[in-house]
């Protein structure tokens, strides 16, 4: 028998091994991830459906009395508007502002590291207290206020119904916004980075053949940049939808844990946190968590579904 028609298990086994080596190098995070992640979402649902006891755990059995009791709550259905319409409105505008200073950071200008460490430092400033300064730059007395009466906009911003002394953060009708830009301002410098990171992988001679077809620099950004970054697109906006979705801190530094002024701060995470913390009620809790995962699974997966079937542009 012709020893070169033999088969070499060696190969096989070498590559068996070094499969048996992958999964034990993963397999302490995936347990940590099911455990942690998974099973603490299953014991959430399982909570959610009893009334239950932190010390003596369930007394009894709700079924999903505890949903219907959220979904009737005139509270919780404003902090579900709250919480969409800042998302609606914070995610294209944080989107728009990230991509146009990637933009600008990925040119060949002087200075270019010092400008990316500039738009990135908000993001990694403390919430706590940049919210307490935006506080006190739009207060009655406010830096804010002080700069329009100074360059003569307060019959502008008073035909509006806008005072000279308005309090942008304690009035109901402008507080979620003042939120909403405080947050475009500050996580611009994270989403820049996103960005920067799939805008670099764009190979530059992509764009001197684009130049050499006459293509200007709108049209290669409309024709080449966008649809190149759609990845980084799909990825930002479900970060975004997902951060904006469970929007808390802000919302209770600004508007307290009651999510004043008139609920216009209450959100469905500080809602959680009420029935948690204040009223000490964790299958209630429970039962907001579940519906906010919910919620936020269904974002995701319409995003990846609008990301994934979009033309190109």
């Amino acid at each position: 028998m012709s020893v070169a028609g033999r088969s070499n298990p060696t190969p096989r086994i070498g590559a068996r091994r070094e499969a048996m080596a992958g999964y034990a190098l993963i397999a302490i995070p995936m347990l940590l991830f099911l455990v942690l992640n998974i099973g603490s979402f299953l014991y959430a649902a399982y909570i959610s459906t009893w009334k239950w006891n932190i010390r003596r755990g369930p007394q009894e059995f709700l079924g999903l009395e505890n949903f219907q009791r959220a979904l009737g709550d005139p509270v919780f259905q404003q902090a579900i508007w709250n919480t969409v319409y800042y998302t609606v409105l914070w995610v294209p505008l944080t989107m728009i502002l990230g991509l146009s200073l990637a933009v600008v950071v990925n040119q060949r200008i002087r200075g270019q590291t010092f400008f990316r460490a500039a738009f990135y430092f908000p993001a990694i400033a403390s919430s706590a207290a940049i919210t307490t300064v935006w506080i006190f730059l739009m207060a009655p007395d406010g830096l804010f206020n002080e700069v329009r009466g100074a360059l003569g906009l307060n019959p502008l911003f008073e035909a509006f119904g806008f005072g000279p002394s308005f309090n942008w953060v304690g009035n109901y009708r402008t507080a979620m916004n003042t939120v909403i830009l405080l947050n475009v301002w500050t996580t611009a410098g994270t989403f820049m980075l996103f960005y920067l990171a799939s805008l670099q992988s764009i190979s530059r001679e992509v764009y001197e053949a684009a130049a050499i077809d006459g293509a200007g620099p709108r049209q290669a950004f409309r024709w080449i940049t966008l649809p190149m970054l759609r990845p980084a697109h799909f990825f930002v906006a479900t970060v975004g939808v997902i951060g904006g979705l469970q929007l808390f801190d802000q919302a209770i530094f600004a508007g307290s844990p009651n999510g004043d002024p008139a609920n216009s701060l209450m959100t469905v995470v500080l809602y959680l946190y009420n029935a948690l913390v204040i009223q000490i009620d964790p299958g209630y809790a429970a039962a907001v968590g579940v519906i906010l995962f919910v919620v936020i699974m269904t974002a995701t997966l319409v995003q990846r579904r609008i990301f994934g079937s979009a033309p190109a542009w």
